[in-house]
């Protein structure tokens, strides 16, 4: 698969740098939004001097003879008539280490060997602009230092007005704390330059054949995330680790490293084209990183793990619900804890005396400020607007998720440290989740909607989620009270959606019309039998009349689509054959998209253009076949 745009440096919201080109020395390399980060990488060989990464108009490229992109590197291969250049770019994103997850250093490493049989001088220079510590370069000074880690060579850059955790926003790069550019070769020396009144740090060494150099690139942000008055830190630096200690050690750890995620991505491709097919593991790929680095992982005062998501170009919400929601199936493959740590900031703000609503709260801040939900707050009052809620979809995305964690764990410990809350939610479904009112989901972009079908669904998915948690606190009656209730409402939802073809509604009161019905998912994951594979059956079969080019689309009011639930509606496809069908013209999209912007999960089914959203932690829902097939959400 052609990969929309190619990750190089993916750590978190704000260290993150990509290239557009599939060739990386095509073109200047940006931050996930498109802004300039530019990046430039030469190789010198016998005196004569090329561009492997990056863009600058008056050198010579290198010719690229490869390109591979796995779930935590990316590799890169390049040749002139004299030797070839091996480039690997490694975030070493281990979902479950968590002091290596967090440690915001990315490597780059580099060896060569001779085509011709002849020995030659080699040398790397790497450059990085001061777009790096800036969210506008120019904006303000800079201060640069150069420094030692004992053998390795760094250079630090940063902004001269230090306001940390000054803003937040959407469309936002970091301007506090200080970027590294570190060797670890002793001969390498760095430099700092200035051009067109910008600075750039640069480091330069020899490289001998079939050695490897190891370039690293490190961001100390100082403090991460604000969180209800709290500055916080993350997990390698809570007990006072400088940036120059967590770089050494990020060197001598780079070889085992590289082992491991070279094993770990071996090995999701392999479960993934078990599970769904080659096409299928090619988008879980490139979906990895971008679904982790859009996250922060924070610790709060009391050292619990808080993962914060940034709703990248959809508003910049952080812990924003229904983003985690459909992220949640790869986190639940690889560590639930960090679906703990989605959810906390929302039971945090759910307490606070600004939430005065029965229902769950949309988000918690937007990103870095965790201060109280801003989706649907009037400025001006410091009021939430009611009709900017999403009464039903909240709710019964923290039941589904906390049911979920509860069955990953084996325990429903954490469910019962906010029994009183979910109960309350749980209540707010049966009232009003059989019909919803005319209300947001978490498809806000395409307006309210009342009587929703899709969201009725999820109503009747958070009660039995709440059936269960019930259950596993030794709790049968309620238990048996809730799963009745939900029972009762999905043989009532699959009399009032039918459209009388074995197809089912958008809507209750619009016959006729289609959707796809991603919530029923859990249903099958769970084993839990509320609706027939009948019905199942028939409406998947109903979907392929709707298919465009590059996929179906969300439902039959527009053109456009959602990549998470695209793939978990074809998760409820009995058969491999069928779920293919849905999975190759996604492949398509991402193959063919002119869009160049990491994964997109809204785009048009026609053009394959994206319609909004890039780089967001939802693409995290392509996960969902390969939980499905795991079987560790099956109920027992």
């Amino acid at each position: 698969m052609r990969v929309p745009s190619i990750p190089l440096i993916t750590v978190d919201p704000y260290f993150s740098v990509w290239s557009k080109e599939e060739n990386l020395n095509y073109a200047e390399t940006v931050h996930w939004t498109g802004s300039a980060n530019p990046f430039l990488g030469y190789v010198t060989v016998d005196g004569e001097r090329y561009l492997f990464l990056g863009y600058e108009r008056n050198t010579h490229k290198i010719a690229q003879t490869s390109l591979k992109v796995g779930a935590l590197s990316t590799d890169v291969t390049y040749a002139n008539d004299a030797i070839e250049l091996s480039v690997s770019y490694m975030t070493p994103l281990l979902p479950d280490d968590l002091a290596i997850l967090t440690r915001p250093v990315s490597y780059m490493a580099l060896s060569w060997k001779a085509l011709d049989g002849r020995e030659h001088d080699v040398r790397i220079d790497v450059r990085v602009r001061e777009d790096i510590c800036l969210n506008k370069r120019g904006q303000s000074p800079v201060v640069t230092e150069q420094l030692s880690i004992g053998d390795i060579k760094a250079i630090k850059i940063g902004n001269s007005e230090q306001n940390i955790l000054n803003r937040s926003g959407d469309d936002l790069r970091i301007d506090w704390g200080y970027f590294y550019l570190a060797m670890a070769d002793a001969p390498a020396q760095t430099r700092i330059e200035s051009a067109r009144g910008l600075t750039w740090v640069c480091a330069e060494t020899s490289v001998k054949a079939d050695t490897t150099l190891l370039t690293m690139f490190a961001y100390d942000d100082i403090y991460s995330i604000s969180y209800f008055g709290d500055k916080l830190k993350s997990v390698w630096n809570k007990d006072g680790k400088t940036i120059e200690t967590a770089i050494a050690e990020a060197a001598e750890d780079y070889a085992t490293l590289d082992v491991r995620c070279r094993q770990f991505s071996d090995d999701l491709e392999t479960r993934a084209t078990e599970a769904g097919g080659k096409k299928y593991a090619e988008l879980l790929l490139p979906a990895f990183r971008q679904v982790i680095a859009a996250h922060k992982l924070v610790l709060d005062t009391e050292g619990q793990v808080l993962f914060i998501s940034k709703e990248c170009f959809s508003n910049g919400c952080a812990a924003t619900v229904d983003v985690s929601y459909p992220s949640i199936p790869l986190f639940l493959i690889y560590n639930p804890e960090l679906v703990r740590g989605m959810m906390r900031p929302i039971y945090r703000f759910a307490a606070d005396a600004r939430w005065k609503y029965d229902f769950a709260p949309h988000d918690a801040g937007q990103y870095p400020l965790v201060e109280g939900q801003v989706y649907g707050l009037n400025r001006e009052t410091g009021e939430l607007l009611f009709e900017k809620q999403m009464p039903v979809e909240e709710c019964g995305n923290m039941l589904v998720m906390e049911a979920n964690v509860a069955i990953a764990d084996g325990n429903a410990d954490f469910a019962a440290s906010h029994i009183d809350t979910l109960v309350g939610w749980c209540d707010y479904l049966i009232r009003f989740g059989d019909d919803p009112e005319n209300q947001l989901c978490t498809d806000d972009f395409a307006g309210h909607l009342a009587h929703n079908c899709n969201l009725s669904l999820k109503a009747v998915m958070g009660i039995e989620g709440m059936s269960i948690i019930m259950s596993m606190l030794g709790r049968d009656k309620e238990a048996a009270k809730y799963h009745r209730a939900a029972l009762r409402m999905a043989r009532s939802w699959a009399s009032r959606a039918a459209n009388g073809d074995g197809s089912y509604r958008l809507a209750f009161d619009r016959p006729d019309t289609f959707s796809m019905k991603y919530n029923m998912v859990w249903d099958k994951i769970w084993g839990t039998s509320l609706f027939s594979q009948k019905l199942i059956r028939t409406e998947i079969a109903s979907n392929f009349k709707h298919f465009n080019r590059y996929g179906m689309p969300l439902d039959s009011r527009a053109d456009y689509t959602k990549s998470d639930w695209l793939v978990w509606t074809s998760t409820l496809a009995r058969s491999r054959r069928d779920f293919e069908k849905f999975i190759a013209p996604l492949w398509q999209t991402y193959n063919d998209s002119p869009s160049r912007v990491p994964m997109t999960d809204w785009y048009d089914t026609i053009s394959s253009r994206i319609v909004g959203f890039q780089n967001r932690t939802v693409q995290g829902g392509l996960f969902i076949k390969l939980l499905d097939a795991s079987g560790k959400l099956k109920i027992k």
